[in-house]
């Protein structure tokens, strides 16, 4: 059972790391575009290397704490590299080392969304329950820095959340080294060139139904981009007043849906939990296409409200239903695989389409046709959510989880 200690000292973890994440990612367009001077497609690129760093590295880090290291110390040395790197790019403006160097960050970055999910996960006894109510606190760590530091300070096209991002991956980093004992589980077996690239984990996609949630989640995930590279840039472009402050508002829909969610699970399945997630990116790009800060206002919030149901709904879900298809021995690699699927391959192409479609419908220096923009990523959401619908099925042990 997961008692009152431990569960404060994963909370902590999770806080730390979606407050470092927070810090820099929802603002850094707006400042590459209004103070670096970058195109779209640079914006794009930027964002992308998020993408690249989460196909290159969490196979590899997974594979590192699964067979070598205990998942606490890996989580630290990542940290306290990725704050260095942080700071660096706090000291440049030219396109190619600003890039190079978020890129590097990114890398050190990535594996810790895998790393402390298998860390909570293998305190646990019963994940379903347990989970949500920890990593609420990820949540609530997005909330504070955007809501409580970068939004009331009107800090979205400064390098200050740069700044602020590499501090809390320092502390994040010391933190790391008080962490549970989280040793590997496969210590000792032979090392393989399948287990370097990360085959062994692959293995998992003959389950027609996990096949199925990978293909989902890279497919989700290019939609999904034009939201973590644009929304903020667009809230900016079109006066919506405090943009990254009211943003937090989906966190605060994201914790409501955290601290619900085994409700849902009981109730509506894995197909259906996902589901529901995707639908709601359809149904978000709709609202932003057709609002406005006239007399539809309403309509950003509620594209913005919308985060929860995105969010935990398909992701949370799908890094729980990972966590009970994997075996012991591959929980971290797997969850590196779900990262790869979603914030890696997905994003990527995501990314990089996305950049190219905001400069497509550009009107003039900046200034963009948003509402053609956002029908681009609805159109795509609606149809993977279609195709979900169609191939996959649930199997009955999956359901309960009540």
């Amino acid at each position: 059972m997961l008692d009152n200690k431990m569960r404060s000292r994963l909370s902590v973890m999770m806080f730390l790391n979606y407050f470092t994440w927070g810090a820099w990612y929802v603002t850094i367009g707006t400042y590459m575009g209004t103070e670096l001077g970058f195109t779209g497609l640079q914006i794009g690129s930027v964002y992308a290397s998020n993408a690249i760093a989460a196909i290159i590295s969490p196979f590899f880090v997974g594979m590192i704490a699964d067979r070598f290291f205990p998942s606490q110390r890996v989580l630290a040395v990542l940290h306290l590299i990725g704050a260095a790197l942080m700071l660096g790019a706090t000291q440049v403006t030219d396109f190619g080392t600003f890039y190079v160097l978020v890129l590097l960050y990114n890398l050190a970055f990535m594996p810790t969304i895998a790393l402390t999910n298998s860390l909570s996960f293998n305190q646990m006894e019963n994940p379903e329950k347990q989970f949500p109510a920890v990593r609420l606190f990820g949540t609530l760590g997005w909330i504070v820095v955007g809501l409580g530091i970068i939004g009331p300070m009107k800090w979205d096209p400064t390098v200050y959340p740069l700044m602020i991002a590499a501090g809390a991956s320092l502390l994040m980093g010391l933190y790391s080294f008080t962490l549970p004992h989280t040793p590997p589980k496969a210590k000792g077996e032979a090392i393989s060139v399948r287990a370097i690239l990360g085959l062994d984990a692959l293995a998992l996609m003959k389950k027609p139904a996990f096949a199925v949630v990978v293909i989902a989640s890279v497919l989700i995930c290019i939609p999904l981009a034009f939201y973590y590279s644009f929304a903020n840039p667009f809230l900016n472009e079109v006066g919506f007043e405090n943009a990254a402050g009211r943003m937090t508002l989906g966190q605060m829909s994201e914790a409501l849906f955290l601290l619900v969610m085994p409700f849902f699970f009981a109730r509506l399945g894995v197909k259906w939990m996902l589901a529901i997630g995707m639908g709601a990116w359809a149904l978000r790009y709709l609202l932003f296409a057709y609002g406005d800060i006239g007399g539809a206002e309403w309509m950003l919030l509620g594209g913005i409200i919308l985060h929860g149901i995105c969010y935990d709904f398909f992701f949370v879900t799908g890094q729980i239903f990972v966590d009970k298809e994997a075996p012991e021995t591959l929980k971290s690699s797997a969850q590196g695989m779900i990262t790869l699927a979603t914030y890696g391959i997905g994003m990527f192409i995501g990314s990089n389409v996305s950049g190219l479609i905001v400069d497509a419908y550009a009107t003039g220096e900046n200034s963009h046709d948003w509402t053609s923009i956002w029908l681009v990523p609805a159109a795509f959401a609606m149809g993977v959510l279609l195709l979900f619908l169609v191939t996959f099925r649930e199997r009955k042990k999956a359901k309960a989880i009540a």
